[in-house]
Protein backbone atom coordinates (compact mmCIF):
# COMPACT_ATOMS: atom_id res chain seq x y z
CA UNK A 1 0.00 0.00 0.00
CA UNK A 2 2.73 2.22 0.90
CA UNK A 3 4.36 1.90 -2.44
CA UNK A 4 0.95 2.63 -4.64
CA UNK A 5 0.43 5.79 -2.28
CA UNK A 6 4.67 6.98 -3.49
CA UNK A 7 3.46 6.35 -7.10
CA UNK A 8 0.12 8.23 -6.84
CA UNK A 9 2.05 10.89 -5.59
CA UNK A 10 4.61 11.00 -8.38
CA UNK A 11 1.78 10.90 -11.19
CA UNK A 12 -0.10 13.46 -9.71
CA UNK A 13 2.52 15.57 -9.62
CA UNK A 14 3.58 14.92 -12.85
CA UNK A 15 0.37 15.80 -14.05
CA UNK A 16 0.34 18.86 -12.08
CA UNK A 17 3.45 19.73 -13.58
CA UNK A 18 2.15 19.22 -17.02
CA UNK A 19 -0.84 20.75 -15.87
CA UNK A 20 1.34 24.06 -15.56
CA UNK A 21 3.49 23.76 -18.24
CA UNK A 22 0.42 23.67 -21.04
CA UNK A 23 -1.14 26.86 -19.22
CA UNK A 24 1.81 29.00 -19.55
CA UNK A 25 2.31 27.98 -23.33
CA UNK A 26 -0.84 28.93 -23.86
CA UNK A 27 -0.36 32.15 -21.82
CA UNK A 28 2.42 32.77 -24.29
CA UNK A 29 0.82 31.29 -27.37
CA UNK A 30 -2.16 33.54 -26.50
CA UNK A 31 -0.44 36.59 -25.84
CA UNK A 32 -1.93 40.04 -27.58
CA UNK A 33 0.60 42.14 -27.38
CA UNK A 34 3.58 42.34 -29.94
CA UNK A 35 6.61 40.70 -28.92
CA UNK A 36 9.15 43.52 -26.85
CA UNK A 37 11.36 45.87 -29.07
CA UNK A 38 9.91 44.64 -32.11
CA UNK A 39 10.14 47.68 -34.82
CA UNK A 40 8.46 48.74 -38.02
CA UNK A 41 10.46 50.85 -40.56
CA UNK A 42 11.03 52.89 -37.22
CA UNK A 43 8.25 53.09 -35.51
CA UNK A 44 8.58 51.00 -32.12
CA UNK A 45 5.57 48.46 -31.68
CA UNK A 46 7.10 45.87 -28.54
CA UNK A 47 4.24 45.89 -25.93
CA UNK A 48 1.17 47.23 -27.66
CA UNK A 49 -1.65 45.45 -28.51
CA UNK A 50 -1.49 43.17 -31.83
CA UNK A 51 -4.49 45.16 -33.40
CA UNK A 52 -3.63 48.75 -31.81
CA UNK A 53 0.16 48.29 -33.33
CA UNK A 54 -1.80 47.26 -37.00
CA UNK A 55 -3.63 50.17 -36.69
CA UNK A 56 -1.34 52.38 -36.15
CA UNK A 57 0.87 51.59 -39.23
CA UNK A 58 -2.57 51.74 -41.09
CA UNK A 59 -3.07 55.14 -40.01
CA UNK A 60 0.57 56.36 -40.58
CA UNK A 61 0.89 55.32 -44.04
CA UNK A 62 -2.78 56.82 -44.89
CA UNK A 63 -1.03 59.96 -42.61
CA UNK A 64 2.32 60.18 -44.21
CA UNK A 65 0.68 59.88 -48.20
CA UNK A 66 -1.43 63.02 -46.80
CA UNK A 67 1.53 65.41 -46.14
CA UNK A 68 1.68 68.30 -48.91
CA UNK A 69 4.53 69.48 -51.18
CA UNK A 70 3.01 73.66 -51.73
CA UNK A 71 4.63 74.84 -55.21
CA UNK A 72 5.09 78.74 -55.77
CA UNK A 73 5.23 79.58 -59.28
CA UNK A 74 8.88 81.30 -59.67
CA UNK A 75 8.82 84.75 -59.45
CA UNK A 76 10.65 85.42 -62.79
CA UNK A 77 7.19 84.68 -64.24
CA UNK A 78 5.75 87.41 -62.63
CA UNK A 79 3.32 85.15 -61.08
CA UNK A 80 2.44 84.11 -57.27
CA UNK A 81 0.08 81.06 -58.13
CA UNK A 82 0.85 78.21 -56.20
CA UNK A 83 -0.73 74.49 -56.55
CA UNK A 84 -0.52 71.68 -53.44
CA UNK A 85 -0.22 68.32 -53.77
CA UNK A 86 -0.63 65.55 -51.10
CA UNK A 87 2.53 62.83 -51.24
CA UNK A 88 0.22 60.17 -52.82
CA UNK A 89 -1.17 62.62 -55.36
CA UNK A 90 2.44 63.37 -56.66
CA UNK A 91 2.99 59.50 -56.61
CA UNK A 92 4.20 58.31 -53.40
CA UNK A 93 3.25 55.61 -51.56
CA UNK A 94 3.62 54.10 -48.25
CA UNK A 95 3.37 49.70 -48.00
CA UNK A 96 3.29 48.54 -44.51
CA UNK A 97 0.99 46.09 -45.44
CA UNK A 98 3.59 43.21 -45.05
CA UNK A 99 4.45 44.15 -41.51
CA UNK A 100 0.83 44.33 -40.61
CA UNK A 101 0.24 40.63 -41.75
CA UNK A 102 3.48 39.76 -39.65
CA UNK A 103 1.46 41.51 -36.72
CA UNK A 104 -1.85 39.67 -37.58
CA UNK A 105 -0.14 36.08 -37.61
CA UNK A 106 0.58 36.20 -34.22
CA UNK A 107 -2.66 35.29 -33.58
CA UNK A 108 -3.35 32.73 -36.13
CA UNK A 109 -2.47 28.99 -36.17
CA UNK A 110 -2.40 26.03 -33.28
CA UNK A 111 -0.96 26.47 -30.05
CA UNK A 112 2.64 24.87 -31.14
CA UNK A 113 2.56 27.42 -34.50
CA UNK A 114 2.17 30.27 -32.46
CA UNK A 115 4.50 29.69 -29.82
CA UNK A 116 7.02 28.97 -32.42
CA UNK A 117 6.05 32.03 -34.51
CA UNK A 118 6.25 34.40 -31.55
CA UNK A 119 9.60 33.00 -30.14
CA UNK A 120 11.16 33.82 -33.64
CA UNK A 121 9.06 37.00 -34.47
CA UNK A 122 11.50 39.32 -36.28
CA UNK A 123 12.71 42.53 -34.27
CA UNK A 124 12.36 44.33 -37.22
CA UNK A 125 9.38 44.85 -39.62
CA UNK A 126 9.83 46.69 -42.95
CA UNK A 127 7.54 49.58 -44.32
CA UNK A 128 8.36 49.99 -48.34
CA UNK A 129 8.61 53.70 -49.44
CA UNK A 130 7.91 53.97 -53.30
CA UNK A 131 7.65 56.73 -55.54
CA UNK A 132 6.83 57.37 -59.44
CA UNK A 133 8.60 60.86 -60.61
CA UNK A 134 6.41 60.47 -64.04
CA UNK A 135 3.60 60.62 -61.35
CA UNK A 136 5.01 63.66 -60.08
CA UNK A 137 6.41 65.13 -62.74
CA UNK A 138 3.24 64.79 -65.13
CA UNK A 139 1.29 66.71 -62.14
CA UNK A 140 3.47 69.85 -62.32
CA UNK A 141 3.60 70.01 -66.20
CA UNK A 142 -0.09 69.97 -65.72
CA UNK A 143 -0.02 73.10 -64.32
CA UNK A 144 2.65 75.06 -65.46
CA UNK A 145 3.42 72.94 -68.53
CA UNK A 146 2.99 76.37 -70.81
CA UNK A 147 6.43 77.24 -69.26
CA UNK A 148 8.25 74.67 -71.79
CA UNK A 149 6.34 75.83 -74.69
CA UNK A 150 7.88 79.00 -75.25
CA UNK A 151 10.95 79.54 -77.49
CA UNK A 152 13.99 82.17 -77.41
CA UNK A 153 14.89 84.79 -80.04
CA UNK A 154 18.09 85.96 -81.26
CA UNK A 155 19.14 89.39 -81.34
CA UNK A 156 19.44 90.50 -84.57
CA UNK A 157 21.19 93.46 -86.35
CA UNK A 158 19.43 95.37 -89.49
CA UNK A 159 21.06 97.63 -91.55
CA UNK A 160 18.50 100.63 -92.90
CA UNK A 161 18.34 101.89 -96.07
CA UNK A 162 19.72 104.84 -94.63
CA UNK A 163 22.83 103.36 -93.10
CA UNK A 164 21.76 102.86 -89.15
CA UNK A 165 22.79 99.75 -87.58
CA UNK A 166 19.74 99.18 -85.81
CA UNK A 167 20.01 96.36 -82.77
CA UNK A 168 16.78 93.99 -81.28
CA UNK A 169 17.62 92.62 -78.24
CA UNK A 170 16.98 88.62 -77.54
CA UNK A 171 14.60 87.16 -75.36
CA UNK A 172 14.98 84.50 -73.69
CA UNK A 173 12.88 81.26 -72.86
CA UNK A 174 12.05 79.36 -69.49
CA UNK A 175 11.89 75.71 -68.83
CA UNK A 176 10.82 74.02 -65.32
CA UNK A 177 13.83 72.66 -63.61
CA UNK A 178 12.25 69.32 -62.88
CA UNK A 179 16.18 67.88 -61.79
CA UNK A 180 15.93 70.89 -59.08
CA UNK A 181 12.90 70.27 -58.11
CA UNK A 182 13.53 66.35 -56.99
CA UNK A 183 16.66 67.68 -55.57
CA UNK A 184 14.97 69.77 -53.26
CA UNK A 185 11.93 67.50 -52.40
CA UNK A 186 14.04 63.95 -51.86
CA UNK A 187 15.90 64.67 -48.88
CA UNK A 188 12.24 66.14 -47.39
CA UNK A 189 10.91 63.03 -48.20
CA UNK A 190 14.13 60.65 -46.83
CA UNK A 191 13.85 62.99 -43.75
CA UNK A 192 10.21 62.05 -42.99
CA UNK A 193 11.35 58.56 -43.87
CA UNK A 194 13.63 58.10 -41.23
CA UNK A 195 11.44 60.12 -38.87
CA UNK A 196 9.00 57.73 -39.00
CA UNK A 197 8.95 56.63 -35.09
CA UNK A 198 8.67 60.81 -33.85
CA UNK A 199 6.11 61.53 -36.72
CA UNK A 200 3.97 57.67 -35.83
CA UNK A 201 3.94 59.93 -32.48
CA UNK A 202 1.79 62.04 -33.77
CA UNK A 203 -0.51 61.20 -36.89
CA UNK A 204 -2.96 64.27 -36.91
CA UNK A 205 0.20 66.74 -36.90
CA UNK A 206 1.64 64.44 -39.50
CA UNK A 207 -1.06 64.52 -42.23
CA UNK A 208 -0.34 68.24 -42.02
CA UNK A 209 2.78 68.43 -42.66
CA UNK A 210 4.07 69.57 -45.48
CA UNK A 211 7.02 70.77 -47.76
CA UNK A 212 6.68 74.77 -49.57
CA UNK A 213 8.82 75.42 -51.98
CA UNK A 214 9.10 77.85 -55.12
CA UNK A 215 8.81 76.50 -58.77
CA UNK A 216 12.52 76.00 -60.16
CA UNK A 217 12.68 77.94 -63.27
CA UNK A 218 16.17 77.55 -65.58
CA UNK A 219 16.51 79.87 -68.50
CA UNK A 220 17.24 78.88 -72.09
CA UNK A 221 19.41 81.85 -73.11
CA UNK A 222 19.48 81.97 -77.03
CA UNK A 223 22.70 81.17 -79.61
CA UNK A 224 22.64 84.84 -80.39
CA UNK A 225 22.58 87.39 -77.45
CA UNK A 226 22.88 91.23 -77.59
CA UNK A 227 25.95 91.13 -75.89
CA UNK A 228 27.43 88.77 -78.14
CA UNK A 229 25.78 90.42 -81.52
CA UNK A 230 27.37 93.81 -80.24
CA UNK A 231 31.05 92.53 -79.45
CA UNK A 232 30.97 91.84 -83.25
CA UNK A 233 31.50 95.98 -83.63
CA UNK A 234 29.40 96.65 -86.51
CA UNK A 235 28.86 99.95 -85.11
CA UNK A 236 28.31 102.26 -88.18
CA UNK A 237 29.37 102.52 -91.49
CA UNK A 238 32.96 103.58 -91.49
CA UNK A 239 33.25 104.10 -95.30
CA UNK A 240 31.43 104.54 -98.66
CA UNK A 241 32.61 104.94 -102.47
CA UNK A 242 30.70 104.77 -105.24
CA UNK A 243 31.34 104.70 -109.41
CA UNK A 244 30.10 105.29 -112.15
CA UNK A 245 28.82 102.70 -115.19
CA UNK A 246 25.86 104.81 -116.65
CA UNK A 247 27.62 104.64 -119.96
CA UNK A 248 28.05 100.77 -120.21
CA UNK A 249 26.13 98.52 -122.87
CA UNK A 250 23.70 96.29 -121.04
CA UNK A 251 25.16 93.14 -121.10
CA UNK A 252 28.18 94.89 -118.52
CA UNK A 253 25.77 96.55 -116.71
CA UNK A 254 24.13 93.21 -115.83
CA UNK A 255 27.19 92.30 -114.83
CA UNK A 256 28.26 94.76 -112.60
CA UNK A 257 24.84 94.71 -111.09
CA UNK A 258 24.89 90.47 -110.68
CA UNK A 259 28.30 90.58 -108.78
CA UNK A 260 27.33 93.31 -106.89
CA UNK A 261 24.30 90.85 -105.89
CA UNK A 262 26.51 88.45 -104.62
CA UNK A 263 28.81 90.49 -102.95
CA UNK A 264 26.14 92.62 -101.02
CA UNK A 265 26.34 91.46 -97.23
CA UNK A 266 29.58 89.29 -97.10
CA UNK A 267 30.80 89.31 -93.43
CA UNK A 268 34.65 89.16 -92.63
CA UNK A 269 35.56 87.82 -88.96
CA UNK A 270 38.43 89.80 -87.44
CA UNK A 271 41.66 88.69 -89.50
CA UNK A 272 39.84 86.77 -91.85
CA UNK A 273 41.09 87.39 -95.60
CA UNK A 274 38.73 88.25 -98.51
CA UNK A 275 38.84 86.70 -102.02
CA UNK A 276 37.45 88.39 -104.69
CA UNK A 277 37.36 85.34 -106.93
CA UNK A 278 34.90 83.41 -104.23
CA UNK A 279 32.62 86.76 -105.35
CA UNK A 280 32.71 85.92 -109.30
CA UNK A 281 32.11 81.74 -109.01
CA UNK A 282 29.06 82.52 -106.84
CA UNK A 283 27.72 85.20 -108.93
CA UNK A 284 28.78 82.57 -112.02
CA UNK A 285 26.97 80.04 -110.43
CA UNK A 286 23.67 82.19 -108.92
CA UNK A 287 23.17 84.56 -112.24
CA UNK A 288 25.55 83.85 -114.82
CA UNK A 289 27.59 85.84 -116.86
CA UNK A 290 26.74 87.80 -120.05
CA UNK A 291 29.11 89.37 -123.37
CA UNK A 292 30.79 92.41 -122.59
CA UNK A 293 33.94 93.59 -123.54
CA UNK A 294 37.13 92.29 -121.71
CA UNK A 295 41.04 93.40 -121.84
CA UNK A 296 43.09 90.52 -123.53
CA UNK A 297 47.09 91.02 -124.07
CA UNK A 298 46.52 94.95 -124.14
CA UNK A 299 43.71 95.04 -126.08
CA UNK A 300 39.33 95.74 -125.43
CA UNK A 301 38.02 92.74 -127.21
CA UNK A 302 34.53 90.99 -126.77
CA UNK A 303 34.32 88.63 -123.93
CA UNK A 304 32.33 86.63 -120.79
CA UNK A 305 31.77 89.06 -117.90
CA UNK A 306 32.88 92.10 -118.77
CA UNK A 307 32.57 95.18 -116.36
CA UNK A 308 33.15 92.51 -113.09
CA UNK A 309 36.61 94.18 -112.29
CA UNK A 310 34.42 97.82 -111.41
CA UNK A 311 33.00 96.03 -108.52
CA UNK A 312 36.27 94.62 -107.91
CA UNK A 313 37.99 98.00 -108.38
CA UNK A 314 34.73 100.36 -106.33
CA UNK A 315 35.16 97.28 -103.64
CA UNK A 316 39.27 98.23 -103.16
CA UNK A 317 38.78 101.99 -103.07
CA UNK A 318 36.71 101.59 -100.16
CA UNK A 319 38.82 99.14 -98.58
CA UNK A 320 41.87 101.45 -98.63
CA UNK A 321 40.11 104.26 -97.45
CA UNK A 322 39.37 102.25 -94.38
CA UNK A 323 43.01 101.39 -93.83
CA UNK A 324 42.92 97.63 -94.40
CA UNK A 325 45.63 95.68 -95.64
CA UNK A 326 46.05 95.00 -98.82
CA UNK A 327 47.22 91.33 -99.40
CA UNK A 328 47.17 90.74 -103.22
CA UNK A 329 46.46 93.41 -106.07
CA UNK A 330 46.89 94.18 -109.76
CA UNK A 331 46.05 97.22 -111.69
CA UNK A 332 44.65 96.22 -114.98
CA UNK A 333 46.86 97.09 -118.64
CA UNK A 334 44.94 99.80 -119.51
CA UNK A 335 43.34 102.32 -117.59
CA UNK A 336 40.11 102.47 -116.90
CA UNK A 337 37.42 105.44 -117.27
CA UNK A 338 35.56 105.25 -114.25
CA UNK A 339 38.74 105.85 -111.91
CA UNK A 340 41.63 107.86 -111.72
CA UNK A 341 44.92 105.55 -112.65
CA UNK A 342 46.23 104.01 -109.46
CA UNK A 343 43.47 102.92 -107.84
CA UNK A 344 41.93 100.30 -109.59
CA UNK A 345 42.14 96.82 -108.84
CA UNK A 346 41.60 93.81 -111.66
CA UNK A 347 40.58 90.33 -111.65
CA UNK A 348 41.38 87.25 -114.05
CA UNK A 349 40.32 83.92 -112.97
CA UNK A 350 43.15 82.01 -112.08
CA UNK A 351 45.67 83.87 -112.49
CA UNK A 352 45.08 87.48 -110.64
CA UNK A 353 42.77 88.21 -107.49
CA UNK A 354 41.92 90.72 -105.14
CA UNK A 355 42.30 90.01 -101.14
CA UNK A 356 42.71 91.69 -98.75
CA UNK A 357 42.84 91.36 -95.04
CA UNK A 358 39.62 92.32 -92.59
CA UNK A 359 42.05 94.39 -89.69
CA UNK A 360 39.71 96.33 -88.17
CA UNK A 361 39.80 93.88 -85.27
CA UNK A 362 36.19 93.11 -85.61
CA UNK A 363 33.60 92.13 -87.67
CA UNK A 364 33.46 93.64 -91.09
CA UNK A 365 30.34 93.83 -93.31
CA UNK A 366 30.13 94.89 -97.29
CA UNK A 367 27.02 96.13 -98.51
CA UNK A 368 26.44 96.79 -102.33
CA UNK A 369 24.08 99.71 -103.63
CA UNK A 370 23.10 99.58 -107.77
CA UNK A 371 21.28 102.69 -108.74
CA UNK A 372 21.06 104.59 -111.27
CA UNK A 373 23.73 102.76 -113.37
CA UNK A 374 26.17 104.09 -109.90
CA UNK A 375 27.54 101.17 -107.83
CA UNK A 376 28.15 102.08 -103.96
CA UNK A 377 30.35 100.11 -102.11
CA UNK A 378 29.70 100.53 -97.92
CA UNK A 379 31.68 98.90 -95.49
CA UNK A 380 30.26 98.55 -91.70
CA UNK A 381 31.92 98.00 -89.03
CA UNK A 382 34.38 99.34 -86.48
CA UNK A 383 36.80 103.07 -87.06
CA UNK A 384 37.32 105.48 -84.61
CA UNK A 385 35.82 108.87 -86.03
CA UNK A 386 39.03 111.16 -85.40
CA UNK A 387 40.82 109.33 -88.01
CA UNK A 388 40.48 109.07 -91.98
CA UNK A 389 42.43 108.09 -94.98
CA UNK A 390 43.70 110.42 -97.86
CA UNK A 391 44.51 108.56 -101.14
CA UNK A 392 46.89 110.34 -103.50
CA UNK A 393 48.29 109.01 -106.82
CA UNK A 394 51.11 110.41 -108.88
CA UNK A 395 52.69 110.01 -111.87
CA UNK A 396 55.98 109.28 -112.09
CA UNK A 397 56.41 108.76 -115.93
CA UNK A 398 54.94 108.52 -119.16
CA UNK A 399 55.09 105.59 -121.59
CA UNK A 400 54.95 106.60 -125.28
CA UNK A 401 53.04 104.46 -127.80
CA UNK A 402 54.40 102.29 -130.45
CA UNK A 403 53.72 102.66 -134.41
CA UNK A 404 52.69 99.27 -135.89
CA UNK A 405 52.51 99.51 -139.78
CA UNK A 406 50.35 97.05 -141.62
CA UNK A 407 49.89 96.77 -145.92
CA UNK A 408 46.59 97.44 -146.92
CA UNK A 409 45.54 96.56 -150.54
CA UNK A 410 43.33 98.94 -150.65
CA UNK A 411 45.82 101.35 -150.52
CA UNK A 412 47.85 103.12 -153.15
CA UNK A 413 51.77 102.52 -153.16
CA UNK A 414 53.03 105.58 -150.46
CA UNK A 415 49.37 105.98 -149.17
CA UNK A 416 49.11 105.95 -145.20
CA UNK A 417 46.40 105.90 -142.98
CA UNK A 418 46.32 106.06 -139.25
CA UNK A 419 43.27 103.53 -138.42
CA UNK A 420 44.18 103.82 -134.29
CA UNK A 421 45.84 106.66 -132.58
CA UNK A 422 48.09 105.18 -129.65
CA UNK A 423 47.27 106.32 -126.14
CA UNK A 424 50.19 107.03 -123.72
CA UNK A 425 51.02 104.18 -120.61
CA UNK A 426 51.85 105.86 -117.23
CA UNK A 427 54.00 104.89 -114.21
CA UNK A 428 52.16 105.68 -111.23
CA UNK A 429 52.76 105.61 -107.84
CA UNK A 430 49.66 105.52 -105.48
CA UNK A 431 50.09 106.64 -101.56
CA UNK A 432 48.12 106.62 -98.14
CA UNK A 433 48.17 109.21 -95.75
CA UNK A 434 46.45 108.52 -92.07
CA UNK A 435 45.42 111.79 -90.17
CA UNK A 436 44.01 111.55 -86.85
CA UNK A 437 42.62 114.42 -85.24
CA UNK A 438 43.73 116.54 -88.47
CA UNK A 439 47.37 115.57 -87.86
CA UNK A 440 49.29 113.62 -90.57
CA UNK A 441 50.45 110.51 -88.42
CA UNK A 442 52.13 108.81 -91.48
CA UNK A 443 52.39 107.96 -95.40
CA UNK A 444 52.45 104.79 -96.97
CA UNK A 445 53.29 103.37 -100.75
CA UNK A 446 50.33 101.48 -101.38
CA UNK A 447 51.31 100.24 -104.71
CA UNK A 448 53.44 101.11 -107.80
CA UNK A 449 51.92 100.60 -111.40
CA UNK A 450 52.29 99.92 -114.63
CA UNK A 451 50.06 101.18 -117.45
CA UNK A 452 50.75 100.19 -121.42
CA UNK A 453 50.81 102.50 -123.64
CA UNK A 454 48.30 101.53 -126.49
CA UNK A 455 49.84 101.42 -130.23
CA UNK A 456 49.40 103.36 -132.58
CA UNK A 457 48.55 101.43 -135.74
CA UNK A 458 48.69 102.73 -139.58
CA UNK A 459 47.88 101.22 -142.76
CA UNK A 460 50.41 101.36 -145.86
CA UNK A 461 49.75 100.85 -149.14
CA UNK A 462 52.16 98.13 -151.20
CA UNK A 463 55.97 99.64 -151.95
CA UNK A 464 55.41 102.10 -149.48
CA UNK A 465 58.73 102.84 -147.30
CA UNK A 466 57.87 101.53 -143.32
CA UNK A 467 59.31 103.20 -140.99
CA UNK A 468 59.24 100.38 -138.53
CA UNK A 469 60.53 102.26 -135.36
CA UNK A 470 58.94 101.84 -131.71
CA UNK A 471 57.90 105.22 -129.79
CA UNK A 472 60.62 105.74 -126.52
CA UNK A 473 59.90 103.52 -123.61
CA UNK A 474 57.32 100.86 -125.62
CA UNK A 475 56.96 98.03 -124.81
CA UNK A 476 56.79 95.12 -128.04
CA UNK A 477 53.60 92.21 -128.01
CA UNK A 478 55.78 90.12 -125.61
CA UNK A 479 55.71 92.08 -122.83
CA UNK A 480 51.74 92.48 -122.88
CA UNK A 481 50.15 90.11 -120.35
CA UNK A 482 48.54 86.92 -122.18
CA UNK A 483 45.60 86.86 -119.99
CA UNK A 484 42.04 87.96 -120.04
CA UNK A 485 41.30 90.82 -117.23
CA UNK A 486 37.89 91.94 -116.56
CA UNK A 487 36.30 88.71 -117.25
CA UNK A 488 35.82 85.38 -117.09
CA UNK A 489 36.64 81.70 -118.43
CA UNK A 490 39.60 79.82 -119.89
CA UNK A 491 42.98 81.95 -120.24
CA UNK A 492 44.82 83.33 -123.46
CA UNK A 493 48.05 80.95 -124.08
CA UNK A 494 51.46 82.61 -123.62
CA UNK A 495 52.92 84.50 -126.76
Amino acid sequence: MKRIHVVFIVVLGLLLVASAGWGALSLYANDSKVPEDVTAGGIQLGGMEIDEAADLLTHYADSWEKQQIVVLANEALDSTDSREWTLKELGYHVDANSAIAALKKLEKGSLIDRTRYRHSFEKTLSINYSSDTEVFDDAVKKEWGWIDTSAPTNATRVITANDRVVYTPSTNAYRIDLTSLHNQVDPWIKEAQSSASVLAADLAALSTRGFHLPLPISIVEPEVTLEKLKAEGIDRMIMSFTTDFASSAEGRAYNVTSTAKALNDVELAPDEVFSYGKIVAATEKKYGYREAPVIQNGKLVPGIGGGICQVSSTLYNAIIRAGLDIVERRNHSLPVSYLPIGQDATFASGAIDFRFRNTTGKHLIIRTVVEDRKLTVKLFGTMPDNVRYDIESVTTSTIEPTIRETVSDTLPPGGRLITQQGKQGYVVETYRTLVRDGKVVSRERLSKDKYNAQPTLVSVGKGTETKGKLGPGASNDAEQAPIIEDGVGAQAPSA
